[in-house]
């Protein structure tokens, strides 16, 4: 197994932006993400998630080893459009405009075809995939104004590969990336970029939480180096499509995964 690399040392790729980050509390790819994000010099960071005291918790923490000032969170369930539409009202307003977005929410839970309920397919479907519409919804009406704009979406490559009871997840995932496509068309017009990313597997403390040893041990040893990706490492890939530097892409889905085809 290769080892993972060392911490990369911020670049500014984000220097005077204002950023929004959903489902950012905890330990995952959104907390690495919003935590990138101050990192690379954005000038004001607004998070949202679904637990209060983890996020009051990642506010906290990005401030303290950033020392970013300008963090702010706000609870918001991305199945519900008013949670929605206060997050995006409360960002622009906190921030004075919204520059990036980066749709991180998702829900994964594992579930045989023939034994998966209605009830536990829509619920993955609308968070993962239906809460990354009604974001890019709200915050697209807010850039188009401007005429600028960045959305980074998180999808995966179970929208490209197969995965035994991951069919709900995995079509949302698909759903995503063809949603960023789409989107990206429409958004152009009025000069807004959409982009995502598609990890395979970044490995973190809620995820050894979830998920059986002998499961991410099975996953790992598909990667070619041996490991899963840090959230980071994940995070990293969104900062670049944040940035100005992935300024001519739009539309794009880029695999952050060194899986072996």
């Amino acid at each position: 197994m290769k080892p993972a690399p060392e911490y990369v040392p911020p670049h500014a790729l984000l220097a005077g932006k204002s950023v929004l980050v959903t489902a950012a509390a905890g330990a995952g790819i959104g907390f690495a993400a919003a935590l990138r994000c101050a990192e690379e010099g954005c000038r004001a960071l607004v998070i949202s998630d679904v637990h209060e005291r983890r996020l009051a918790e990642a506010v906290e923490a990005i401030r303290s080893q950033t020392g970013l000032r300008e963090v702010h969170g706000q609870l918001c369930d991305v199945s519900k459009e008013d949670q929605v539409q206060a997050l995006v009202e409360a960002a622009e307003s906190r921030m004075g405009g919204t520059d990036v977005l980066i749709n991180n929410a998702g829900l994964g839970t594992s579930k045989l075809v023939l034994e998966m309920s209605d009830d536990e397919w829509h619920k993955v479907i609308d968070v993962t995939l239906t809460g990354t519409f009604r974001m890019t919804r709200a915050m697209m009406r807010a850039m188009r104004p401007r005429g600028r704009g960045v959305i980074v979406n998180n999808a995966s490559v179970l929208g490209w590969r197969a995965q035994a009871e991951q069919a709900h997840y995995a079509a949302a995932k698909a759903g995503v990336m063809a949603f960023t496509r789409c989107s990206a068309l429409e958004a152009a017009a009025f000069g807004v970029r959409i982009n995502a990313v598609a990890p395979s597997i970044a490995v973190h403390a809620f995820l050894k939480k979830s998920a059986s040893e002998e499961l991410l041990g099975e996953l790992t040893a598909k990667e070619a180096f041996g490991r899963g990706a840090e959230p980071w490492e994940v995070a990293n890939v969104m900062m670049f499509l944040a940035s100005d530097y992935s300024s001519y892409m739009t539309g794009e889905v880029l695999s952050v995964s060194s899986q072996h085809a």
